[in-house]
């Protein structure tokens, strides 16, 4: 039986549309997007706010996810980095997992036929 994968990336809300593009042109055109925030490295960034200088420990991100086939992984992993790479902090991360089953709610199909 092929595994079924996760792959989870996030990074700058910014970068959405260049990777969607990317995606798209190798075939890969589900996913589901959210905004997140979040900090690592950088540890946030000073702002001036209402003439006061502050720090912002929440960077907005968004995550998007994608339920691939193991054939499809490298493709979207490779696409990933190319893309959303600018040698910065703050580029982003991708997530990688193994899900045991996918369950289509409408036809009942599950596994690989489920994708």
């Amino acid at each position: 039986m092929e595994k079924i994968f996760k792959v989870e990336i996030i990074t700058r809300p910014e970068k959405l549309n260049t990777l969607k593009e990317s995606l798209a042109q190798r075939g890969i055109k589900g996913m589901t997007v959210s905004n997140v925030m979040g900090a690592g490295n950088q540890k946030g960034k000073t702002e001036v706010y209402r003439g006061s200088e502050m720090t912002i420990d929440l960077l907005p991100k968004i995550r998007i996810e994608i339920i691939a086939k193991e054939i499809l992984v490298k493709d979207i992993i490779e696409v990933a980095k190319k893309t959303l790479n600018t040698g910065n902090t703050g580029d982003g991360k991708i997530l990688l997992s193994t899900l045991e089953n996918v369950i289509r709610i409408r036809t009942g199909q599950e596994g690989i036929d489920a994708i």
